[in-house]
């Protein structure tokens, strides 16, 4: 059992039981997945861009990402039906409470000038987080680096409103911004 399982287990759980008052242990909201999603508008003119976003995101994920093709073709941006854009790949159980322990306890302290995360709720409690480049995290070795790419990084979770949903997050330390006047 990971440190953020074992967290969620004996700590996290018992206070949102407590703050929201559920009656039934299964009302109480838990992390349910991690998509972890990058998309590679470079692929069009170079084939071997979405090769390296394939490459960094299973070293930072721990799995090997599902390539993402075009759904439809669009001529302004050259881009056909069925050609590669991206890809993700979708965290649970223990690879999500690592990548979260990672994300939370190093990759956010790494981004300069860093001053929390802003709320980026779905109304349904799921937060997204974008991140400007994948060196952040520590797998990813700088000198072995061929295209910088950001990526996005959603949470989902069992929760039913924002404040269900922010109140776990902030349980698992995500350091959400204090300050809602702050951009």
């Amino acid at each position: 059992m990971t440190r953020l399982q074992d967290k969620y287990k004996n700590e996290i759980s018992t206070g949102l039981k407590d703050k929201f008052e559920y009656k039934n242990i299964h009302q109480i909201p838990r992390l349910d997945k991690i998509v972890v999603s990058m998309g590679v508008g470079k692929a069009v003119e170079n084939k071997a861009a979405i090769d390296a976003a394939v490459k960094d995101m299973a070293k930072i994920t721990g799995q090997k990402p599902v390539v993402r093709t075009a759904k439809g073709s669009i001529s302004n941006f050259r881009l056909r039906e069925g050609n590669p854009v991206g890809c993700m790949a979708t965290l649970r159980n223990e690879r999500m409470y690592e990548f979260m322990d990672r994300l939370v306890s190093v990759v956010l302290p790494r981004i300069r000038d860093f001053r929390g995360v802003k709320d980026n709720f779905d109304g349904r409690g799921n937060f997204s987080l974008g991140l400007n480049e994948q060196t952040l995290f520590p797998e990813i070795q700088l000198d072995q680096v061929e295209f910088t790419q950001g990526m996005n990084i959603t949470f989902v979770t069992s929760a039913r409103t924002d404040e269900e949903g922010r109140a776990l997050l902030d349980g698992f330390g995500v350091p959400f911004r204090r300050n809602s006047s702050e951009n």
